[in-house]
């Protein structure tokens, strides 16, 4: 049985200890059949994008060593075109995935640093006769780490061209994880600064460069191409929509059948399908590879290894501010529905906060949602269904959500038990503190509780959802409810809840606007779903709210 190559992204390494490997290596097929572009390929964290360029480096890369044997039993050498392609070129090689740093000066430095590692891979150089004096001067500086900060971000062009020259031959680049900064940037607060290197350092290195060969940029995302592939014409973006590389980066449910008959674990195919499998890619669903590899290592031990590898909190930030629509959106996710979106390609950082679309985008191509692999609802705005892939992303969202509240200075799950209990009383006292505490908290104005409404019952559908069925804004009598909780035990009270606020101009009280709520309960017949179903014992509540007020009243 053979090792795992747990936390080892080297290709060198998993080929040479004969570590288990899943063949992806007819990606350099593709690569070479769409040859002198610039390929970029966002794809999720952790699914494989490293080792990928790892194989690429160590097949294209002309060294004193050939690395040919690396790749005699795998599928590229089946084509003998391809592996006249096989170590012919310089190759640079950066990769970015340690660059999430707290401020732009630390950033900087982890960016200098991977230069400067870089230049050092290639430091024969400095024993050449290609370099004159300045030249070499300079190198050994950014090797140094002594340099101007200016030199680094023009360092990618020149080590292009001192390959280039040595060599007699184009230059193959690889940069692995451009965006982590990016994203670290916009935690951090740096965003700008990162971009302005970004877009001087990739796009002196790459646009109109007839040096470069070929080149593959990965990371998770395609950032505007506005900020930073600017004027880039021979840019090639594949992302997972597209159909281009789609089985290259994740696994195949084949592939995984075979894995765990290696591993003597095929009878939990089912359930490892569930928890770790439904991802959409081009016309192929995938499963998560760093889950699998290490629910392997534990033995078949289920846990969510995808969503620990990161500390999510961008996610959980946007999530939790988000507006009313997104977070009855997310209800309906919980519900293993979907949500039809606009998918744009560039995520623009400085709107995900403002637009639902960035938001949807920036979920979707960071692995968070994937989409019906089905043809676009409409090809030329491209709207797609998004839903939860699998059971590790759907108990992320629900911790998520249950983390809101017990963060906050109430007890929201006694709240609710003395609500499905009938104990009203309790509940309003505790409703009403609970309202006034999340005021702030959820980012909810005064004159605006629909913004608390929906994050209300966004927490009782996780809360609740082993024991009651969560229904909001859905068809019952003559009209559509705002909640109903019905208990899978029919012998326990079923409950219709209405919310509503004064009409704008309005004289009236919170007594009245709360009877209003429950004449509508009665007069539109809302509890007719849950005598279909032989519920006899129903609580109805009108919940009045103005401004930082509250009222709940029980209907008879």
């Amino acid at each position: 049985m053979k090792n795992l190559p747990l936390g080892i992204s080297d290709f060198e390494t998993i080929i040479s200890e004969n570590l288990y490997y899943v063949d992806k290596s007819l990606f350099i097929k593709e690569l070479i059949d769409s040859w002198r572009k610039i390929s970029l390929i966002p794809r999720p964290r952790r699914f494989g994008k490293t080792l990928n360029m790892s194989m690429l480096q160590y097949f294209f890369e002309k060294t004193e060593k050939s690395s040919a044997p690396l790749f005699k039993n795998l599928a590229v050498a089946q084509h003998p075109y391809c592996m006249e392609y096989q170590g012919q070129y310089p190759v640079i090689f950066l990769t970015f995935k340690s660059t999430d740093e707290p401020t732009w000066d630390e950033c900087f430095n982890a960016l200098q640093e991977i230069i400067a590692e870089e230049f050092k891979r290639h430091n024969y150089l400095l024993k050449s006769t290609t370099l004159d004096a300045h030249e070499k001067k300079e190198f050994k500086e950014i090797i140094n780490l002594s340099a101007q900060s200016t030199a680094y971000k023009g360092s990618l062009k020149k080590l292009i061209k001192y390959l280039a020259q040595y060599h007699n031959k184009n230059v193959i680049v690889l940069i692995d994880e451009y965006d982590v900064p990016i994203q670290g940037g916009f935690g951090h607060q740096y965003y700008n600064k990162v971009i302005a290197f970004l877009k001087s350092f990739l796009g002196r290195g790459l646009k109109d460069n007839k040096l470069v060969e070929a080149g593959v940029v990965t990371g998770a995302m395609r950032v505007a191409k506005e900020s930073i592939f600017t004027g880039l014409n021979n840019l090639r973006v594949c992302t997972i929509v597209d159909d281009d590389h789609a089985d290259k980066f994740g696994l195949l449910e084949d592939e995984v059948h075979q894995i765990l008959e290696h591993y003597n674990l095929a009878h939990m195919k089912d359930k490892i399908r569930s928890w770790y499998n439904g991802y959409s890619s081009g016309l192929y669903t995938i499963y998560n590879p760093w889950s699998i590899i290490n629910f392997l290592e534990k033995k078949g031990k289920f846990k969510p290894y995808w969503i620990n590898s990161s500390s999510n909190d961008i996610i959980k930030n946007l999530i939790q501010h988000s507006s009313p629509e997104v977070k009855e959106d997310f209800e309906r996710l919980l519900k293993k529905e979907s949500v039809q979106k606009a998918i744009n390609e560039n995520i623009v950082f400085a709107e995900i906060h403002k637009s639902p679309d960035a938001l949807w985008n920036f979920l979707l191509f960071t692995g968070y949602l994937t989409f019906k692999n089905n043809p676009p609802i409409d090809e030329d705005l491209q709207y797609l269904e998004l839903m939860i892939p699998n059971a590790e992303i759907e108990g992320f969202y629900k911790t998520t959500i249950l983390g809101w509240f017990q963060q906050g200075p109430y007890s929201y799950n006694k709240m609710l038990q003395s609500l499905v209990s009938g104990d009203i009383e309790t509940f309003s006292d505790l409703f009403t503190n609970f309202f006034l505490s999340s005021i702030s908290y959820f980012d909810v104005g005064d004159d605006e509780p629909e913004k608390f409404y929906h994050a209300f019952v966004l927490g009782m559908f996780v809360s609740l959802e082993k024991d009651y069925e969560l229904k909001s804004n859905h068809p019952s009598g003559y009209g559509r409810y705002d909640v109903s909780i019905i208990p899978r035990d029919m012998t326990k009270a079923g409950i219709i809840i209405e919310f509503k606020k004064p009409k704008k101009s309005s004289t009236e009280t919170l007594e009245q606007v709360a009877d209003n709520a429950l004449q509508q309960i009665e007069e539109e017949k809302y509890a007719t779903e849950l005598k279909h179903r032989g519920i006899s014992k129903i609580i109805k509540l009108g919940v009045a709210f103005q401004g930082k007020k509250v009222l709940v009243k029980e209907g008879k």
